[in-house]
Parts: C-alpha cells; sequence; structure tokens
C-alpha cells in the first residue's frame, strides 16, 4: 500500500466508524435494554427487534478497522495486525447473537452461542486497545499520532480493568454499564481522531506520517575493497 493511497483509507475508516457507532448507538437507545445496567450487546440479542441495526453497526465498526490498519504508516505493522484481529473478533461478535439480557460468567447460565459473543467482544476490545498501546509505544510515529494514543490509552487502561473486575465480582450493573459505554467511546473517538489525522494532514511528509519505506536487504552495499593493486603503497 502507498502513501498516496493511505489518506483516502483514513477517510474511509473514520466515516465507517463514525456510522458504525452511530447505528450501534441508535440501536441500544431503540432496543430492549436502553437503561444505563443493560450491557451493549443486548441491542443485538437474537429476538431483540434492533439485531439488525446492530448488526449492520458492528461491521461498519469492523471496516473502519481494517482501513485504518490499512491506512497506517509501515513502521506500525503490529498496531494493523491487532486492528484486523480487532475486527475478526467484531465480525463474530455481529454474526453470533446472545440471548436476553447477554448471560455471562459467573452469575448467569450460558449457552455456547452466550459464550462465543462474549468471548468475541471481549476479544475486539482488547485488540483495539492494544492496538493503541502499539502506536503510542512505536518510535518513530508522527506526534499527533502519538499524543493521542496515549491520551486514549490513558483513558482505556483503567476503565479495562475495571470492566474487568466489575464483570468478575458484580456482573451486570450499573456501573458495569458506564464503564462499558465509556471505554467504547473512546475506543471509537481513538479510531476517528487517528484516521481524521491521516486523512486530512496538509503535508504528511513533514508530519512525517509516512515515512519513507525502507530498503530493501538485498540493496548493494558499498565495498569496503581498495582499487589499488595489491602491494602499491600510498604516497
Amino acid at each position: 500500500m502507498t502513501a498516496a493511497h493511505r489518506p483516502a483509507l483514513a477517510l474511509a475508516a473514520a466515516v465507517c466508524t463514525l456510522l458504525g457507532t452511530a447505528a450501534v448507538a441508535l440501536a441500544v437507545y431503540a432496543g430492549p435494554a436502553p437503561e444505563l445496567s443493560s450491557y451493549v450487546s443486548e441491542a443485538g440479542a437474537s429476538d431483540s427487534a434492533t439485531v439488525w441495526a446492530y448488526r449492520i453497526g458492528l461491521l461498519a465498526t469492523a471496516a473502519g478497522q481494517v482501513l485504518l490498519g490499512a491506512a497506517l504508516p509501515a513502521v506500525l505493522r503490529l498496531a494493523t495486525g491487532l486492528l484486523v484481529a480487532s475486527a475478526v473478533g467484531t465480525v463474530v461478535s455481529a454474526g453470533v447473537s446472545c440471548r436476553a439480557a447477554c448471560p455471562l460468567p459467573p452469575f448467569d447460565r450460558v449457552t455456547l452461542a452466550d459464550l462465543v459473543h462474549g468471548g468475541a467482544s471481549i476479544a475486539a476490545v482488547a485488540g483495539t486497545v492494544f492496538a493503541i498501546l502499539a502506536v503510542a509505544g512505536t518510535t518513530g510515529v508522527a506526534r499527533p499520532l502519538r499524543r493521542i494514543s496515549v491520551t486514549a490509552a490513558a483513558v482505556a487502561l483503567p476503565l479495562s480493568a475495571v470492566a474487568g473486575l466489575t464483570l468478575l465480582l458484580v456482573g451486570r450493573s450499573v456501573l458495569m454499564g458506564a464503564v462499558e459505554r465509556l471505554l467504547l467511546l473512546d475506543l471509537a473517538a481513538w479510531g476517528v481522531a487517528i484516521a481524521l489525522i491521516l486523512g486530512l494532514a496538509r503535508a504528511p511528509a513533514t508530519l512525517n506520517l509516512f515515512p519513507p519505506e525502507p530498503r530493501g536487504a538485498h540493496a548493494p552495499r558499498p565495498s569496503l575493497r581498495s582499487d589499488r593493486p595489491q602491494g602499491e603503497v600510498e604516497r
């Protein structure tokens, strides 16, 4: 992927992420459990009237993740791989619906579909969080990208820790619902911000957003041998 194509991919990623987030938010608001104590996934439960709005929103978000991964500079290959893995989890989460109230262990009895949906959703979130950390921790990345990623990571890490502990110790609750929504909003905001920086930068070369590709490993090396005949002494 050349640097010339990456701004267009980045802008497409921003559009897909915004549309996907809006569709999921609308499904949650119009779904069977709009209260804060519910899981976001309940809008996509198998018997919910908003299941298709929820699925379309997740698929649009997954497309945004893949496009953003393709738009990142070559130095961020790890972040690209993590975003693609996160997109796979998002697609699985969209395709496998949980039951009403999306039961999860250790407080509820679950089916295989509940476990697959919950596991895929957690994996998708974790993949994006690690992608944020990869951008924040990679040297040679443009300062605007690292600054936004450091800020997003500072929000995502404590929210992820609280979400994990709440899921294990409390379960479905107002705290879990609030933390889940804040975490998802942080991840979506990071994706849109990074995509807009990559897509709207007026001088990508000046910002070092798309550094030149490294030379091939088989590039000719300068010879260290002298051209003087053997035995000739330099005067």
